[in-house]
């Protein structure tokens, strides 16, 4: 017991201390949790590969609950509608991969049965580390992000038929392999001897049960799998309501964490007992479950497990390499794992323009991609449990793999510094000559820029439209909304759009930095021009209050605002108190706001800045006593009504 609860707070520890520190460097959480591992793991040696492995086993689950809330959120038909995707650039993914990665091991000399098994442990890439750092990154929603889960989810489909195809390309045993398995197993007989009878009772059955299954012939095993999947979707479509139901009347929170627990944990040792992943069993189950009433539930209840478990499972990775097998193979092992994401990232920028992507979703969907992944161990073992792939290169390809995966955060900073020059740089497409002129210039025309566009020239006034976005600017076109293409920032192009005869100018591109240079430049052309500018956020604000704009509106507050208002009408004030309230909290925030414009500095930290801190917290304080005197006067004053009726 002493020894788990020492390594359990190393790791903890490690956790605690690295990943915090990686997040405030802009890394990621995903590289802090595989320099935790690295750290107490090769580096110190405050945990051995032993204990690794072990912990490895439970790690792994964070995986298995990862796919299982993948599952909840696609109903069956979500995933008939990604068919295209799913088959087309997602089967293509797969399936160009592994001839190319299988060709590649061929000219190294390696037969073509390990070189196609190679191909298919190395077509896979990371899921758990890639929906993690697209989700941190909130890139899910963008055109690569959905791209990047169609292939992903294509992926973890493939290990089945994967792990059905690897047995038949199994080498000759040797009389050196049959004398290394009568030893393991000697090994193990010997651990046994230290567990306590009902461990290894259960050991035994589940021995018993494995043993059984792989007794049976081709079209036994087969049966014996399509029977597993066929009871996971049976038992989720007709048991899972009436156990919850049972569950719901014992009246116990706790009992519900149990039962989605006994979900996931079950499913996966049946699919382990039939020789499939766990992970894609609990797949399979969310998808089942996803159109349950008891959906909502079970994501709370295994969320936390699976965010821990995920990140036990990236430290365990890192703690798993072996630095001095990687010292004594450097060239040979980091030449190899960068060959891999080489030829991944050709394969994926190829197939991504085909299926155009393009720019910084073309980006992204190269280099979030481009590595191996967790599945990867898995068809590793598995081969090496069936003689498929010599131990000695198993243990190259298990380094190979796991640097893959350590590189896969640095891949996301370049491609975070990539998408920053790609969003400075000029557009590559020559800029319109603009040949009209108006009162209104509205630089960037998205979600913000469009409304604001459709107000004023519903009122009866011109606008000259500007963006960088050539589908956007089409877009617009198609609705008989004339726009022009170009860079925003760009002097000539604000001269050519009317800059000095415009009476206002509306600033609503996404990037902040552009914000504030354009802000900036037509403040210093036209002092007396209004500039109205849409502010990411308050420090944002800031930047264009001393850019020079006169009216910066934040793009998420007044309709915070108004979700406040609702909020406030049904929990006991009248819609003319919520509104009053509201027009309070408006015009008292204004007034704050320009205000700490004047004390915020650039060049020192808001939480640094004494001053400005002192003066926000009297604000608010000011700002909660204006609203309770308020609705106490409100009250007052109905008290009053009530007493003249009477």
């Amino acid at each position: 017991m002493e020894a788990f609860l020492l390594q359990a707070s190393l790791y903890l520890a490690a956790a605690v201390i690295a990943v915090p520190l990686a997040a405030r460097l802009g890394l990621g959480s995903v590289l802090g949790y595989l320099a935790a591992g690295l750290i107490i793991g090769p580096i110190l040696g405050l945990t051995g590969m032993h204990e690794t492995n072990e912990l490895q086993h439970f790690a792994e689950f964070g995986v298995v609950m990862m796919l299982f809330l993948i599952g909840l959120e696609l109903e069956p038909h979500a995933l008939w509608a990604m068919r295209h995707k799913l088959l087309g650039l997602g089967g293509l993914q797969v399936g160009i991969t592994t001839l190319a990665i299988m060709t590649g091991s061929m000219m190294l000399g390696v037969g073509w049965s390990v070189s196609l098994a190679i191909g298919l442990i190395f077509a896979l890439s990371s899921t758990a580390i890639v929906l993690q750092t697209l989700s941190e990154k909130g890139l899910m929603q963008t055109g690569g992000g959905r791209s990047i889960f169609s292939v992903l989810l294509t992926q973890d489909i493939a290990v089945i038929p994967m792990l059905a195809l690897l047995p038949l390309l199994a080498l000759p045993k040797t009389p050196d392999l049959i004398l290394g398995e009568t030893l393991a197993k000697l090994s193990e007989g010997e651990g046994d001897a230290h567990h306590g009878e009902a461990t290894a009772s259960a050991e035994a059955a589940h021995e018993a049960a494995v043993s059984f299954v792989q007794s049976l012939p081709g079209w036994g095993v087969t049966l014996v799998t399509l029977g597993a999947v066929a009871a996971i979707i049976i038992t989720g479509v007709y048991f899972t309501r009436p156990v919850f139901r049972f569950i719901h009347a014992a009246g116990l929170r706790e009992m519900y964490t149990a039962l989605a627990l006994l979900i996931v944990v079950g499913i996966g040792f049946v699919m382990n007992i039939v020789g499939l992943s766990p992970a894609l069993g609990a797949f399979l189950a969310g998808v089942v479950l996803a159109s349950s009433e008891f959906r909502h539930e079970l994501e709370s209840d295994i969320a936390p497990f699976k965010g821990l478990l995920l990140g036990l499972f990236f430290i365990t990775v890192g703690a798993g390499i072996d630095l001095s097998f990687l010292f004594s193979q450097f060239f040979t092992v980091v030449g190899l794992a960068l060959a891999v994401i080489v030829i991944k990232g050709i394969i994926l920028f190829l197939l991504g323009r085909a299926f155009g992507l393009r720019r910084r979703d073309l980006g992204l969907f190269t280099l979030a991609l481009a590595q191996s992944g967790e599945f990867g161990f898995v068809l590793i073992a598995f081969s090496g449990q069936h003689n498929v792939i010599p131990a000695a290169l198993s243990e190259t390809l298990l380094l190979v793999v796991a640097i893959t995966m350590l590189i896969t955060p640095l891949l996301f900073i370049l491609y975070d510094w990539i998408s920053h020059r790609m969003e400075d740089a000029a557009e590559s497409q020559e800029a319109d000559d603009i040949d009209t002129q108006g009162p209104v210039i509205i630089a960037g025309i998205g979600r913000f820029g469009q409304i604001v566009n459709r107000l004023v020239r519903s009122s009866g006034f011109d606008t000259v439209v500007l963006d960088h976005d050539l589908a956007a600017i089409q877009r617009m076109r198609r609705f008989g909304v004339k726009g022009f293409l170009g860079d925003p920032t760009r002097p000539e192009l604000l001269l050519a759009a009317g800059l000095k005869q415009a009476r206002v100018m509306v600033v609503a591109v996404d990037s902040p930095d552009a914000a504030v240079q354009l802000v900036s430049f037509a403040r210093r052309e036209r002092p007396d021009l209004h500039i109205v500018a849409r502010a990411r956020d308050r420090t944002h604000v800031f930047r264009l209050y001393k850019a020079g704009a006169n009216d910066i509106v934040r793009e998420m507050f007044d309709s915070s605002l108004r979700a406040g208002r609702y909020v406030l009408e049904n929990v006991g004030l009248t819609e003319f108190e919520a509104s009053e309230v509201e027009r309070t909290f408006y015009h008292h925030d204004r007034h704050s706001v320009n205000e700490l414009a004047e004390l915020w500095d650039p060049d020192i930290r808001t939480v640094d800045n004494a001053e400005y801190i002192s003066r926000a917290k009297e604000l608010e304080e000011d700002l909660q006593t204006m609203l309770l005197s308020q609705l106490e006067e409100s009250t007052a004053e109905k008290l009053t009504d009530k007493d003249g009726d009477k």
